[in-house]
């Protein structure tokens, strides 16, 4: 047995689960999760202020 873990992003995860069913590995389980990378984080404007969001919406597949 293998294990596969991934953090990836939301819109993702749809595609991701499709090609592991594809090559064998029907079954999973996804938790939500937060994190910054490649991404770096966002800027945000709330009430007519800036913001800086550095952890974003993710997905963990195990």
């Amino acid at each position: 047995m293998k294990k596969i873990e991934a953090v990836i992003r939301v819109e993702k995860l749809d595609e991701v689960m499709d090609a592991l069913e594809a090559v064998g590995y029907p079954g999973m389980t996804v938790t939500r999760v937060e994190g910054h990378g490649r991404q770096k984080g966002v800027v945000e404007q709330f009430r007519g202020r800036e913001f800086k969001v550095e952890l974003l919406a993710k997905v963990k597949v195990e």
